[in-house]
């Protein structure tokens, strides 16, 4: 690891903590003994969407973020907790184990997930990504909800 003070590529970690998704170190140069803190993620594996009209393109996990965030938008949910919907859904991807996933399954994902969590934000995710027409699209799937 190189220390952004220095550039020395000497260092000891001095902290080290764990969770489900990453490692977070702290670092000490030993050149200097700059303190810096570096992170650990696993890496995504490489996968296509396959779109409706059949085109495919690389997995983007900023579109999956920005839908979620959009969906809950002044809805009483932290940023990280919004964090935590987008990993658990990658998760989810990268479990089905596949080369190929079409965007609608990854719909059906995300909506599966906010839905769980809160009934208005899922309202607003649906209502893009089944495109409704009119407001009775929009009742329909509300009564749909609330007869559930």
């Amino acid at each position: 690891m190189q220390c952004p003070n220095c550039h020395s590529k000497e260092s000891k970690v001095t902290d080290s903590r764990d969770d489900d998704r990453s490692v977070r170190r702290r670092r000490e140069c030993l050149a200097c003994s700059h303190r810096f803190t570096t992170y650990e993620k696993i890496e995504i594996p490489r996968f296509s969407i396959v779109k409706r009209d059949r085109s495919r393109e690389g997995y983007d996990r900023s579109k999956i973020t920005t839908g979620i965030f959009l969906a809950f938008e002044k809805r009483p949910f932290t940023k990280s907790r919004l964090e935590e919907f987008a990993d658990d859904i990658e998760q989810e991807l990268i479990s089905l184990g596949q080369k190929e996933i079409k965007s609608s399954q990854i719909g059906d994902i995300v909506s599966r997930h906010i839905k769980a969590a809160d009934e208005v934000a899922y309202l607003r995710f649906i209502s893009v990504y089944k495109s409704f027409k009119n407001a009775k699209s929009f009742i329909r799937e509300a009564d749909k909800l609330i007869r559930q």
